[in-house]
């Protein structure tokens, strides 16, 4: 990327938006993986209120396996994951990292300015009193919320299909005020998340990091491909030689 972007010396105000491309890379399962736990399921089982409300206990389950994947102590952040909590900590303007992974794994690499817009997975919500409370472990139908102790209540913290994305206010003014929008391993293809380039693009820098090209890649002014592994660190070492 050009060192000065906008044509002034501030550091550019960065969005980083990034998918399940990312977390790939730590052994977890994509969404469109074909051996996947996906695979085994209907969407509209298993990711929709619908499916909830009809079968609790073959969503909770669902959800319960893919929470043991993030226990397994093989699953770790890898250098994507800790490249852009160094960027992070240390860029000198504004900056946001968007997530639509419901993983843990920029948490536990360290990034804090950061919106889980999918939800989380390893958290629940309270359908009586809407408390958000940490669910690491399993969970089943008739678990209880630990605010109001209301049994059979708890529903994955995840954004289904139908519902709305989490913060996009929050995320909406992150892409308004922004000079340098990055898109990492991500598909283009899940809205609104995939609109996000379409709505910087006249008048922010846009870059995208992927494996290979997404839907969207041509709507970007730079696109890179290959391992997120590789080329995030690279990037990330290029700003901060500039900017840091």
């Amino acid at each position: 990327m050009d060192a000065d972007l906008r044509g002034d010396m501030k550091p550019p105000n960065i969005v980083i938006l990034t998918g399940a491309g990312i977390s790939q890379e730590s052994g977890l399962h994509t969404f469109r993986d074909g051996d996947g736990l996906w695979a085994k399921h209907r969407i509209e089982d298993v990711a929709t209120p619908e499916g909830f409300a009809r079968n609790p206990a073959l969503v909770q389950g669902f959800y319960n396996a893919r929470r043991a994947q993030l226990r397994d102590p093989a699953v770790q952040p890898n250098a994507a994951h800790q490249a852009l909590a160094e960027l992070e900590a240390h860029w000198p303007g504004e900056f946001l990292l968007v997530t639509q992974n419901i993983d843990n794994l920029h948490d536990r690499a360290g990034s804090s300015r950061l919106i889980h817009m999918h939800g989380e997975l390893a958290k629940a919500r309270c359908l009586r009193c809407h408390a958000v409370t940490v669910a690491d472990g399993d969970l089943t139908p008739e678990s209880a919320c630990p605010e109001c102790g209301a049994a059979g209540k708890l529903r994955p913290h995840v954004v289904w299909f139908g519902e709305m994305p989490l913060q996009m206010e929050r995320i909406g003014a992150a892409l308004d005020a922004c000079d340098l929008f990055v898109s990492i391993g991500t598909s283009g293809a899940v809205y609104p998340a995939a609109g996000f380039v379409q709505e910087v693009r006249h008048r922010a820098d846009t870059l995208e990091l992927n494996l290979e090209p997404s839907e969207g890649s041509h709507l970007f002014d730079e696109a890179r491909h290959g391992h997120a592994t590789q080329l995030v660190p690279g990037f990330v070492r290029e700003m901060l030689a500039k900017w840091g």
